[in-house]
């Protein structure tokens, strides 16, 4: 199977920080985050107690309405837009519906610096990038920063937060998975701490415990308590870039360097997950939508007019969302042929129900 082409970016040339880097603390605010420290690790975690940590695999919750509030990060490029637009569309279709109880508030983070023509739309909170050139083409370096600024200076009602992502639709309402101070998160096969023990020693030291306490998460999709999360996001933006600074932390994380950076912060401050494989599914390699929650879009969809895969090729018929980075895609995409797997189907369909739904959509995407 070829690699994931990384969360909504096609793959990002990664280059190590340079001196833009080294400047960057003094840059922020003094109620922004703690200072990049030189003993990386100890200066930001918490105090960590292994016993306050449980994981289990679980596929589904119970229990009373429990809010939490959705958030999702985006650059205000178009590419990031449309989805944006497309998720908030079954965003609310799923909280409307009678399981949708547990579904609170919704925010787009959008860390461009400015607001945009869809905040009107979209319910938005503009947040700051990094300082010119820190992310160094990595643009993702700017999420955990935004979610620092939002913790820090919005009014969330809600006690629980959902951090997702542009090019996640909601197949149906999505319960409060949490429990018991763990937060619930899908666990990504490529997340492999173990196989890197030794590299990531360097930020999760032995005295924080075994490293089977990092997770095999990313921070997206994950529900978790906010209290929690206001303690991890300063740790987690400060590691993503202490590892990003490192040669070889950055060259063998790549694109996904930053769901390390979340994974190791999650741990460093004593906060399990449990982790939910329903949570959601990501065509064309998951075939039926089954219990998930979530169609997560980030692979290219490439089939022949026989309904085979033709992954790496590109096919007769496709979809992929980076054929629209710099264009929204049309109304009325045409469905896939036969012997296409229903996940497939749905993913299309669901587009094609959104965009027929949004007012203006026919003109914004002739633009």
């Amino acid at each position: 199977m070829a690699p994931p082409c990384g969360r909504g970016a096609p793959p990002l040339v990664l280059i190590a920080l340079s001196a833009a880097f080294l400047t960057y603390n003094a840059l922020l605010s003094p109620r922004s985050v703690p200072p990049l420290p030189t003993s990386f690790p100890d200066a930001t975690a918490a105090a960590f107690s292994s016993s306050s940590r449980s994981r289990r695999l679980a596929s589904g919750g119970s229990g009373g309405p429990r809010p939490f509030h959705t958030a999702v990060t985006a650059s205000g490029s178009v590419y990031n837009t449309w989805q944006c637009r497309v998720m908030y569309h079954w965003f609310k279709e799923a909280r409307r519906q009678a399981r949708g109880a547990d579904m609170g508030g919704f925010t787009r983070i959008l860390h461009s610096g400015k607001p945009d023509e869809f905040i009107r739309e979209i319910p938005t909170f503009v947040a700051d990038p990094l300082p010119e050139g820190t992310d160094q083409g990595y643009i993702v370096l700017n999420r955990p920063w935004a979610f620092v600024q939002w913790l820090q200076k919005a009014d969330i009602q809600e006690e629980y937060i959902l951090m997702a992502e542009p090019d996640h639709l909601i197949v149906k309402p999505i319960p409060n998975l949490s429990r018991d101070g763990r937060a619930a998160a899908f666990p990504f096969f490529y997340i492999e701490p173990q196989k890197y023990e030794k590299m990531l020693r360097k930020f999760f030291p032995e005295n924080k415990g075994p490293i089977t306490n990092i997770d095999p998460i990313g921070n997206s999709p994950v529900i978790i308590e906010k209290e929690s999360l206001s303690r991890i996001a300063p740790t987690w933006m400060n590691m993503s870039l202490a590892m990003k600074k490192d040669p070889e932390a950055d060259k063998a994380f790549g694109w996904v360097l930053e769901m390390y950076a979340y994974a190791i912060a999650s741990a460093l401050h004593g906060v399990g997950n449990i982790l939910h494989k329903d949570f959601m599914i990501q065509p064309p390699w998951d075939l039926e939508i089954g219990d998930s929650y979530i169609i997560h879009y980030t692979y290219g969809c490439d089939y022949d007019m026989k309904g085979e895969l033709t992954y790496g090729i590109i096919g007769e018929w496709r979809f992929d969302k980076r054929s629209y980075e710099n264009k929204p895609p049309p109304r009325n995409l045409p469905l896939p042929p036969n012997g296409v797997p229903r996940s497939v189907v749905t993913l299309v369909k669901m587009v094609n129900e959104a965009t027929a739904n949004i007012p203006n959509w026919e003109s914004y995407a002739a633009e």
